[in-house]
């Protein structure tokens, strides 16, 4: 009799360890979002920023991070820096650039330089930062200014990997046809994957925003 109760309690303990395994297994899992276009197609170098409202990030970014321009072009045209970071504009080509951002998160200029800034710049407010050269129409560049470091960017699939406690990001791509500023709002409940679709276009050749430079300069 004593024995088939031991036999009995061994069994259950069994069950409560497997349970709590899975139960735990559940817990840690990670959350997969594939971000595509309206076509289907997979969209890299979208960012996806956790929301993190109600928890403040201890995080101070320290390094300086790096915006070039090699060949006529922002390299990485796409840059994630966070709230409070610094920015190197080093011009690695052999003519001159004059580097400058109307955006409300960080509007400023880099009169015509070569090599070296003096001073790397500091990006203080979060935002997405649209780069422009008022000497190359072309080079088109962006800074993804995160309120916090948990902030991701797709791969060559359109994935992202997330930690299992995510429940609100935000999602951002530089081809969206929303307003650059606009940021999607996701809400994640039980999925372990989620598919986001986000409408985008090819933007047109932007102009260097020369009657606000004339405006500023008369």
């Amino acid at each position: 009799m004593l024995e088939r109760a031991l036999q009995k309690i061994a069994k259950n303990c069994c069950f409560l360890a497997i349970g709590l395994f899975f139960s735990h297994f559940a817990l840690s899992a990670n959350i997969d979002l594939v971000i595509q276009d309206q076509h289907g197609q997979a969209l890299p170098d979208a960012v996806v920023e956790l929301n993190q409202n109600n928890i403040k990030s201890a995080f101070t970014p320290k390094t300086v991070a790096t915006m070039d321009q090699v060949n006529k072009q922002f390299s990485p045209e796409l840059l994630i820096v966070q709230k409070g970071q610094q920015v190197n504009f080093p011009n690695s080509d052999n003519i001159r650039h004059h580097v400058y951002s109307f955006s409300q998160a960080k509007p400023f200029q880099l009169k015509l330089y070569s090599g070296q800034p003096k001073d790397p710049i500091v990006f203080d407010k979060p935002g997405v930062v649209v780069l422009g050269c008022n000497i190359h129409d072309s080079m088109i560049g962006y800074i993804y200014v995160a309120d916090n470091d948990l902030v991701y960017k797709t791969d060559e699939r359109g994935r992202v990997t997330l930690p299992a406690t995510s429940s609100e990001v935000t999602v951002w791509h530089p081809l969206q046809r929303a307003a650059l500023e606009n940021k999607k709002i996701i809400t994640i409940n039980s999925q372990t994957q989620l598919l986001i679709t986000i409408n985008t276009s090819v933007p047109e050749l932007r102009n260097t925003f020369g009657s606000k430079f004339k405006a500023q300069n008369d």
